[in-house]
């Protein structure tokens, strides 16, 4: 038998930016030849350096089958996010499309957390 515990704690003003993160998630398909080497590349060059930009305050990588990639990003506000697209996102896609010419498909989406339920 398996037990959950679920603990409900009441609001907190503090809380209040957890709940409206921005979220934008950039996925990737990408031919199976080419996975190992974008693999990589995520996790050792551009993904680090998005994070250094300072717009987002967590970034998570996942994997979905051969070649399927996600990238979540979460960021304080939508300014944050703005900010990366306008002064950041040019020269770190640049970037990319010179290191992955072909071979690669990728979806943008940008969500609003509304809410996020943890157990202990």
């Amino acid at each position: 038998m398996v037990v959950f515990c679920i603990r409900v704690t009441p609001f907190r003003q503090q809380d209040l930016r957890m709940y409206l993160a921005v979220l934008y998630e950039v996925t990737l398909q990408v031919q199976p030849a080419l996975a190992p080497a974008a693999e990589q590349y995520m996790r050792t060059h551009h993904i680090p350096g998005i994070l250094r930009t300072g717009c987002f305050y967590s970034i998570r990588f996942d994997q979905a089958g051969e070649g399927g990639f996600r990238t979540s990003y979460r960021a304080h506000s939508s300014a944050d996010l703005e900010r990366y697209l306008h002064d950041h996102a040019p020269a770190l896609r640049a970037e990319f499309q010179a290191e992955f010419p072909s071979g690669v498909t990728l979806t943008r989406e940008t969500w609003t957390a509304l809410q996020e339920w943890q157990t202990e």
